[in-house]
């Protein structure tokens, strides 16, 4: 008997939200149109399938269509794209419950079921494990870069039609019942499409710290109870010991209206109200949880305790104790509403820390233990409680993050100010002398009424701003911040210049200051900056005991490529290991991830699996970015698999460390990266036309236009790849499916590698080092997604320039020539042959990503041939850049 396809259901699910799509083009734009679409649809179909003659009659097709019809038809592509990625978010959740729902179904790949009894079988003990357990620290930090490209209107829907898709699948309806529930889904379709995909107004900094607590509020607060409660019950199988109530070891922190680098929208004010909106809307669902469990808590048994704190006389004690608390929250409310608007309200009454709300629901706790009554205290007053050990009254930190000049600038005002001199002629050992001076004299640096001119250095709008953020940032509570980041941190002053401004400033519970080394060459001389910046005794006994550095995936791979980027990183994290080690401290690394290869994007698991041994100790920093939040915590069932890879993954990175890397791997890789190197650079720096070849073939400056994210894409608005930023140099190049920032160099290092007789090293590296198969892995992904046929048809469309088009077929044939040798390296005849799901759903969409791309091409040839300052296909093209990028699950 034929074993069942697991796929089906996603194949009918898609089926069955491409006909109502389908029928939602005939029934609201036309039957026309829709046959227009089906046409396009099958030449894709046929195209994809190797058809000359499908791929001539398609392009034949698109540059046939009128200026109006280009709107609707990309827009139909796009729907399509995007009611597919519904549908296999939803089977991903489909199969985890099919996985569970197994009569002994076996611990899934990557969860802390599978793990811990590995863990035992090496001899790792119980008590070892429990206090790997005690000190695991994942925080996960969500970001908005403008990557994310759906509407949260749009979400909203989407989220709807995935709903329905789950009760379709998991209920048993009537047929009247089955027919209402397409109907309806039906319904949200319709409105899907005439909900426009494309924001009119570019987000400011506050629309995306919104988007970030939306993301808490519809799935993470309420997959975290269920996630602690599956680990604690596994923990307490292992160990036989429970994890407390009040330790949440997966916490949540936000750049959202902090990260200040480079984007002049994110103010202070916009940081304070960030700040209070966050606060507000943790009060908002704190309430309503205490309201719930306040109708369902009516038992009168309780233990003295609790007796004694609402009266002998209380019938329903829980419910009154719950009513103080409730009425404390909506005070707490109230009093951030208020603050919202401008007032300065009594704060008679308002929780001001966790603490305070933890103590009258642990006596309820307690009570309903002493009471005999566990079932009941470890529902929904135990969900509460680890809610609040995991988001705190605050929901999410905030961290600030500022660029080093910023801070630079600053001290040199006041030292001017002082008649000092200038702060940014002294050398680094004449800066640490002044700055550890300061530190450590009681007095303020500054007098607190200054007598400065006008054109005074110190009243430049800048400064200003970078004193008024520090002045926000006493006025919080100590839970609502978490870490101070510097850009471009590259000297132990960098540091010590943040701690001396917030001593100025007076905050009294100081973020702890967190250097970022992004450049190859930062990155190269971190260990150097952390060594000196940790024997310097005042600072080390400051930070008292723990340090966090963070390592930037995006600008270094802008910097030196992709390989090289890599291995430096990985360079860097080992010898930052061994200094923090050296100088007895504990290194938390914050990893710059973003959802891209080129930015360090990988499979959560094995990302922290092929970290250098020892770096990662039991805690670990990530940033979760753009759209990748939603690819990961949108729906329940997904949120929980990815918190769990994130636990597993960092204690079995701390419990059974990788592999260190052998003498003769690291000598290969630093020929390689060499090799890389050179390439990189003398492509993306010294070929004449490489600018002028990507600002022609990609929509590098079409890019600029959309209103994805509330920074700027370009640091300046001129010059080269440097000014531009990394999200948008890798989105431009994934658009026309060139690909080029996370394999340019790799090919031609790997390639002359085996010539030069390494393949029995590469092939070692390959099998037994899990940092070297994880390279291989995302550049296999990633060189899959790739297509020079159409960046050739890009090309071919945008230009006939003999230089461009020379220096275009020689990117395709490097890319060609990368994919040839990876094949080798795999010892493979295709691409993805141990990865035939993400295959198959690359395959699948074909025929509705390669139309898009036609599109994309033929609307950037109009609108460059258009009447300066026409927008007829503004709107057009900004669906073909969102319908890619949802084609391919990926954007920057």
């Amino acid at each position: 008997m034929t074993a069942p396809d697991p796929h089906a259901p996603l194949r009918d699910d898609v089926r069955l939200l491409g006909s109502l799509l389908g029928d939602t083009l005939r029934q609201q734009v036309g039957q026309a149109l829709y046959d227009q679409v089906e046409t396009i649809r099958r030449l894709g179909k046929k195209a994809r399938d190797g058809d000359p003659d499908a791929t001539r009659q398609l392009n034949q097709t698109l540059a046939a269509l009128s200026d109006a019809d280009l709107l609707p038809v990309a827009r139909a592509f796009t729907q399509f794209l995007n009611l597919a990625n519904i549908a296999e978010q939803y089977h991903r959740v489909r199969r985890r419950r099919a996985w569970d729902n197994c009569e002994q179904p076996a611990p899934q790949p990557g969860s802390v079921r599978e793990l811990f009894p590995r863990l035992a079988g090496q001899n790792i003990s119980p008590d070892a494990l429990w206090q790997a357990v005690q000190e695991l620290d994942v925080e996960l930090v969500l970001t908005a870069h403008p990557t994310e490209i759906s509407r949260r209107s749009l979400i909203q829907k989407y989220d709807h039609i995935a709903d329905c898709l789950e009760t379709l699948d998991q209920q048993r309806l009537t047929p009247a019942e089955r027919q209402a529930l397409l109907d309806r889904l039906k319904r949200y379709v319709i409105a899907a499409w005439h909900t426009d995909e494309i924001r009119q107004q570019r987000p400011t900094p506050v629309d995306e710290a919104k988007w970030g607590f939306t993301a808490i509020e519809q799935t993470l607060w309420y997959a975290i109870p269920d996630f602690l409660r599956e680990f604690d019950a596994t923990v307490f199988a292992h160990t036989g010991r429970r994890l407390p109530l009040d330790r949440a070891p997966i916490r949540f922190a936000s750049w959202m209206g902090g990260d200040r680098d480079g984007n002049p929208n994110v103010t202070h004010r916009v940081t304070e109200e960030v700040l209070l909106l966050s606060r507000w809307q943790a009060a908002d669902l704190y309430w309503r949880d205490i309201d719930a469990l306040r109708s369902d808590l009516s038992m009168q048994d309780c233990s003295p305790a609790l007796r004694e704190a609402v009266g002998a006389d209380c019938r329903e004690p829980y419910r009154e104790i719950l009513r103080e608390v409730r009425h404390r929250l909506y005070l707490t409310r109230e009093w951030l509403g208020a603050r919202l608007r401008g007032e300065t309200p009594d704060d008679t009454g308002i929780y001001r820390d966790a603490a305070e709300l933890r103590q009258p629901l642990m006596l309820c706790y307690d009570s309903l233990i002493a009471c005999n009554m566990r079932d009941i205290a470890d529902d929904e007053l135990a969900n509460i409680l680890r809610r609040l050990a995991c988001f705190g009254l605050e929901l999410l930190k905030l961290d600030i993050r500022q660029e080093s000049g910023r801070h630079a600038d600053v001290l040199d005002a006041i030292t001017r100010y002082l008649k000092l001199g200038s702060y940014l002629d002294w050398n680094e050992d004449q800066r640490r002398a002044f700055l550890l001076k300061e530190l450590d004299n009681p007095r303020p640096l500054l007098p607190r009424h200054l007598q400065a001119a006008a054109d005074d250095p110190i009243n430049t709008p800048e400064v200003q701003e970078v004193l008024a953020t520090l002045r926000v940032l006493a006025r919080q509570p100590a839970g609502a911040m978490g870490a101070y980041v510097i850009s471009m941190a590259r000297q132990a002053s960098d540091v010590l210049a943040v701690m001396l401004l917030q001593k100025e400033a007076e905050i009294p519970h100081p973020l702890r200051v967190v250097p970022l080394f992004e450049t190859l060459a930062d990155l190269d001389r971190a260990a150097d900056a952390l060594d000196a910046l940790l024997s310097v005794d005042w600072y080390k006994a400051a930070i008292r005991g723990h340090q966090e550095v963070m390592i930037g995936y995006s600008d270094s791979a802008k910097d030196a490529g992709f390989l090289t980027a890599n291995w430096a990183q990985y360079r860097a994290q080992e010898s930052l290991t061994a200094v923090a080690k050296k100088h007895g401290v504990r290194l938390t690394l914050f990893h710059g991830r973003g959802g891209s290869v080129s930015r360090g994007g990988a499979p959560t698991h094995q990302a922290l699996l092929s970290q250098p041994p020892g770096s990662v100790g039991g805690a670990i920093r990530v940033t979760e970015q753009g759209e990748m939040i939603r690819f990961k915590f949108g729906m329940k069932d997904i949120a929980l698999r990815n918190l769990e890879l994130y636990a597993a993954a960092t204690l079995e990175a701390t419990l059974l460390p990788p592999p260190a890397a052998r003498p003769e791997w690291r000598a290969l890789m630093d020929r390689m990266t060499q090799t890389s190197l050179a390439v990189y650079r003398e492509t993306v720096r010294d070929e004449p036309e490489f600018i002028r070849y990507m600002r022609t073939v990609t929509p590098e400056q079409e890019l600029q236009m959309l209103p994805l994210g509330s920074r700027p894409a370009r640091r300046q608005t001129t010059g080269g790849i440097e000014s531009l930023r990394a999200i948008p140099w890798v989105f431009a190049w994934t658009q026309v499916r060139l690909m080029l920032p996370a394999w340019l160099g790799t090919g031609r290092a790997l390639g002359n590698a085996m010539n030069d007789g390494f393949t029995p090293v590469i092939h070692d590296m390959r099998e037994h080092w899990p940092y070297f198969q994880t390279l291989l892995d995302m550049l296999e992904m990633v060189l899959a997604k790739s297509d020079e046929a159409i960046a050739a048809y890009y090309e071919a469309h945008l230009t006939d320039d003999p230089a461009l088009v020379k220096l275009g077929g020689l990117l395709r044939a490097r890319l060609l020539k990368t994919v040839g040798i990876l094949l080798k390296v795999n010892e493979q005849r295709e691409l993805l042959e141990s990865s035939p799901v993400l295959k198959r759903s690359m395959t699948v969409r074909t025929p509705y990503v390669l139309p898009l791309h036609m599109l994309q091409a033929e609307l950037m040839k109009r609108r460059r041939e258009a009447p300066a300052g026409s927008k007829t296909h503004d709107q057009a093209l900004m669906v073909t850049i969102a319908g890619i990028a949802a084609g391919l699950r990926n954007t920057g």
